[in-house]
């Protein structure tokens, strides 16, 4: 595979951890990933080939991990520095139709920062929603499953309603509380498609616990800005990239080939080639 055209910033500070899995995915896929310290990007600390602008890249990145200890809530310091000192920037990246992914704490620090649930028109908005601590009150670590049923996250859009796809999860605080009234609030991000993801059972039935690992009600694993060009997930795509690192390989053949996480990043970059 090779889409040379696709440059990812993965974006990491003290604490993330999951950036060079990721990168390692990507490449795979045939992107071109570089981890991207954040003071590169404020130009604080480097100097010459060691500074970096977000408009170098098509794609950005918030990895996994536990950025700044995790300290105050999940993803909120990096959320803060994010919004202090590369806001004006990472709206201009937004707005221009971008794809922007956070995964497990990137995940957290979208949600601190604003874009997501997030607004049409691309601005870091008031936080609308936050990952909490996990309902069992325990770091949840093993694999889940999670179904797509549609909406508005264009990669998507061609794969059907129903699809599951099986991905790790390894987190302590994933379980997804919206602000204001949060039944009502759920239901209008369901009408408008923003879930991008629900937690299910193996079978795709209801995911109780511990299919549910974190006790999200309605069972929402991810979300999408409204134009669905910024995303998050609590599960980890690219820690699910090889057969041989699905759990079940062994009872169902070789552990040659590629395993879900493939099938998902394939069409976040697929998309990212065609229309960035």
């Amino acid at each position: 595979m090779v889409r040379r055209s696709v440059s990812v910033a993965i974006l990491a500070i003290e604490g993330t951890n999951c950036d060079e899995e990721l990168g390692v995915a990507l490449r795979t896929l045939g992107a071109r990933p570089e981890v991207v310290q954040l003071k590169q990007f404020e130009g604080r600390d480097v100097t010459g080939e060691g500074r970096r602008r977000l408009s170098d890249y098509q794609v950005l990145f918030v990895p996994g991990g536990f950025s700044a200890g995790d300290y105050v809530r999940a993803g909120a310091i990096f959320a803060a520095r994010l919004r202090a000192s590369l806001g004006t920037e990472l709206e201009e990246f937004v707005r221009g139709g971008h794809l922007v992914g956070g995964i497990c704490n990137g995940f957290q620090v979208l949600t601190e920062i604003g874009l997501l649930p997030g607004r049409r028109d691309g601005r870091l908005g008031t936080v609308e929603a936050v990952l909490t601590t996990n309902a069992s009150g325990r770091f949840e670590c093993r694999p889940t499953f999670v179904a797509w049923e549609g909406g508005a996250f264009p990669p998507l859009a061609a794969t059907p309603a129903g699809t599951r796809f099986q991905f790790p999860s390894a987190h302590a605080e994933g379980r997804l509380i919206l602000g204001g009234d949060p039944e009502a609030h759920r239901r209008a991000l369901e009408r408008a498609g923003q879930i991008l993801f629900r937690w299910v059972a193996p079978d795709g039935g209801p995911a109780t616990y511990p299919w549910n690992p974190n006790g999200s009600e309605g069972d929402v694993a991810g979300l999408t800005n409204p134009t669905g060009t910024v995303f998050g997930l609590m599960p980890h795509p690219e820690r699910a990239l090889f057969r041989a690192q699905e759990p079940d390989w062994t009872r169902h053949g070789s552990p040659k080939g590629f395993g879900d996480g493939e099938r998902f990043l394939d069409r976040v970059l697929a998309y990212a080639e065609r229309h960035v």
